[in-house]
């Protein structure tokens, strides 16, 4: 996925939202990954940490997130209204976002396998809430976890376009 922005011109920075012991906690009892507001938290000082040391005022910035990580994603981007610029989300829980969707600003983009249902009827739903500018692109015959042939560079080339389409033009 990195790749594939970078080669477009967008970079990147790749962090986990969880320490390494917050990990192996969840990992036995789950309970992290599901609490949005602390990971939309992490997700905020990193953007705060980027901007101060990249020495970036304004422009180019955009969420990428999957499964939980999209929802605090949104919840972020309903924080920084006037720091995100874009936010791309796949297969992603936006309904654990719901109290923030219609505070978020930035144009947002929902990737959801054609074969995951269940998510995709919650992002259809949460479509619905959102006030900016939005897309559901559907990937065929992926499910969940965009495994099938082809399915992930389908998405990279999706949320590649977004990026470049909203970031302002230096």
């Amino acid at each position: 996925m990195a790749h594939v922005l970078q080669e477009s011109g967008v970079g990147t920075l790749l962090f986990d939202l969880l320490t390494a012991e917050e990990e192996e906690r969840d990992l036995a009892t789950g309970e992290l990954r599901f609490d949005i507001s602390l990971l939309a938290d992490r997700l905020m000082t990193a953007t705060q940490w980027v901007t101060d040391e990249m020495g970036i005022a304004r422009g180019g910035i955009g969420y990428f997130g999957s499964s939980t990580g999209g929802a605090a994603a949104l919840v972020a981007a309903a924080e920084m209204p006037s720091r995100i610029d874009a936010v791309v989300s796949r297969g992603g829980r936006p309904d654990l976002a719901m109290d923030s969707l219609s505070r978020v600003k930035a144009p947002t983009l929902l990737i959801v396998g054609q074969r995951d249902e269940v998510v995709l009827q919650l992002n259809e739903e949460a479509a619905e809430q959102l006030n900016c500018e939005k897309e559901l692109a559907i990937v065929p015959r992926a499910t969940h976890l965009f495994e099938e042939p082809g399915a992930l560079d389908q998405v990279a080339r999706l949320a590649s376009s977004w990026f470049l389409r909203h970031f302002p033009t230096q």
